[in-house]
């Protein structure tokens, strides 16, 4: 009878219990893991658990209706997608629909509502000087804390509430204590006064001419209407209430002066008026939340400009610090709304700046969202939001799963008639493999942000077939071992490099298609196409260190070494020749004279 061949395969034979244990310990070690993170379940995508569908239309400004383009609706998709997806919220979907519309669905989950907020703040990003600030609304104290470094030092919280209120201090003492001012018309008067001196010194590019000597436009003749209106807005604007702050600013250019709100961190609502812009949106390279263990500063906001803007925030925070305006600080203006106001005592030429302040890390990665994400090449208006419950989901999904379980109890019982006895080795697989997708699935879904989606339970049960194949070609390998006249042992390590071979070259072409799919598509369908490429993974771990271990111990028990003719390897019944044995050469005579005869 043939031998299993000696050395490395030999070894394998004789110790398959250590592939056995090793993927023993990845299991409990992994269950382990999902355990202790409290993630116990996959988390789902929008189609099975709900969340908020928004549609944007993209409206042309003046002029500009060619601006609506296939490039700049692209790159409001990327733009939006990083918003979202900069807030960890798993499986968002952003893509167009026709030739101006943006659909954005955010599932129901951590941080969703703040993705909605983000993503409906369509407007462009500036950075305005800060002209005149003032809190609104009565019982309101307090001023913006955040301060910008980066040479510069920090300035008095209080100082913007001082050089914006000089000209009305008792009327705002009356504010802070609750009581109400005795003359609306003195307050608006002392107001508009100090707006008027605010305008006059806007140190914005657009206030001054080449040379920096002329006065500012909207405070020349030609521009008193304006100014008068700007002044009005200032005094009225109540940014406490919500109609208000929609409509501050509406209808100004960069280029032209405007009010805005803003709240400051205990959460007051102040207003502003602002020059014209200094620096776009676009001009950022890039902004990052970071934590400064160095000093007492806390979570902290880095910006890098590009070239252009580097220059640009030079110039006005060096116009700032000169102290040529009422307020030596800028606001970052994202939709008319003031985002944050940082102070500048000195030119910062580098091309880079720090905003600290009293920031939580979450504040602080908000605000590096929105300077990175923050500039859109076009505006959208936001046409419809809703709410996509998980009904037809759940159904959906309960239906997939019916049929799911119906094509796993058809391979099962294919595998009991057509393999009788190995189909207990195929079914163990089959459920190492299903234990394995199911917990790394749990463990991805607050690792990476993955969530389970209709799509990806589909790839899922395609999975069943390709783990099934596996099982299959090793097993019809180690038949036709036993065809040719092998016993069972030695056939089981005969068949599986061959096998092993088939099973590798098979599951490269499947995990190559999912690659390509994941990276040629969007959305859901990515959703299938790693599910995919996961299940291919793990077949390949569980066909090597499960399948083919557990089949040379089972080759040692007499049921299977046998060829019961319920074990599914009965020779007689695969029609298999006669045992191979070996056969001996005949024995050469011993050498010594020849007979003359015999000759």
């Amino acid at each position: 009878m043939v031998a299993p061949k000696k050395g490395k395969n030999a070894s394998a034979q004789s110790k398959p219990g250590r592939s056995l244990a090793l993927i023993l310990i990845a299991i409990v070690a992994l269950t382990g893991g999902m355990f202790a993170s409290g993630h116990t379940t996959p988390r789902l995508g929008i189609d099975l658990a709900g969340g908020t569908s928004i549609t944007l239309r993209a409206v042309p400004e003046a002029g500009q209706e060619s601006a609506i383009n296939k490039t700049n609706m692209d790159t409001a998709v990327e733009i939006m997608n990083r918003r979202v997806n900069g807030l960890g919220v798993s499986e968002a979907e952003v893509q167009t629909q026709g030739d101006r519309n943006i659909i954005v669905n955010i599932p129901k989950g951590t941080n969703s509502k703040e993705a909605r907020q983000q993503v409906g703040t369509t407007a462009k990003l500036y950075f305005r000087p800060v002209l005149a600030t003032e809190l609104s609304g009565a019982n309101a104290t307090g001023t913006p804390s955040a301060s910008e470094t980066g040479g510069a030092s920090d300035k008095a919280t209080d100082k913007a509430t001082d050089k914006a209120t000089d000209g009305d201090k008792a009327t705002d003492g009356d504010k802070a204590s609750g009581t109400p001012s005795d003359s609306a018309s003195a307050s608006a008067t002392s107001q508009g006064r100090a707006a008027s001196d605010a305008l006059k010194a806007d140190p914005s590019p657009s206030a001054t001419s080449s040379d920096g000597a002329s006065p500012s436009p909207s405070a020349s003749a030609s521009g008193d209407d304006a100014a008068a209106k700007l002044q009005q807005q200032y005094a009225a604007l109540d940014c406490t209430d919500k109609n208000a702050r929609a409509k501050a600013g509406d209808g100004a250019k960069p280029s032209e002066q405007t009010v805005a709100c803003g709240q400051n961190s205990q959460g007051q609502w102040q207003k502003y008026i602002l020059g014209a812009a200094a620096v776009d949106g676009t001009e950022v390279d890039e902004a990052e939340a970071v934590y400064n263990t160095q000093t007492a500063a806390g979570w902290t906001v880095t910006m890098k400009f590009t070239d252009k803007g580097s220059k640009k925030f030079a110039d006005i925070t060096g116009k700032l610090a000169q102290n040529q305006s009422p307020q030596n600080q800028f606001a970052i203006v994202l939709d008319n709304e003031v985002v944050s106001d940082p102070y500048v005592s000195q030119a910062l030429t580098g091309g880079n700046a720090e905003i600290s302040g009293s920031f939580d890390q979450e504040e602080a990665q908000s605000l590096a969202n929105m300077l990175s994400y923050g500039a859109l090449p076009l505006t959208f208006k936001e046409d419809s939001v809703t709410t996509v419950t998980a009904a037809l989901g759940g159904e959906q999904l309960k239906a997939g799963l019916i049929a799911g379980a119906i094509g796993l109890a058809l391979v099962v019982l294919y595998l009991l008639f057509y393999y009788r006895g190995l189909s207990f080795i195929a079914v163990c697989s089959l459920l190492v493999s299903a234990g394995l997708t199911y917990v790394i699935m749990s463990l991805l879904g607050p690792t990476i942000g993955f969530a389970l989606n209709l799509p990806a339970v589909c790839g899922a049960i395609v999975a069943i077939g390709i783990t099934a194949d596996s099982f299959i070609v090793y097993f019809e390998r180690v038949r036709d071992e036993i065809r040719e006249g092998r016993t069972l042992r030695p056939a089981v390590e005969r068949a599986w490099p061959r096998a092993r071979r088939t099973i590798l070259v098979s599951d490269f072409v499947s995990f190559l298609a999912a690659a390509v799919l994941f990276v040629v598509t969007v959305g859901k369908v990515q959703g299938f196409a790693f599910t995919l490429g996961l299940t291919t993974l793990l077949d390949v771990v569980v066909v090597f260190l499960f399948t083919k271990p557990l089949l040379t111990l089972m080759a040692r028990r007499k049921f299977f070494s046998s060829g019961h003719k319920w074990s599914g390897l009965d020779p007689k019944a695969l029609g298999a020749k006669p045992p191979l044995r070996r056969t001996r050469r005949p024995s050469r005579p011993a050498a010594g004279p020849v007979d003359p005869k015999e000759a």
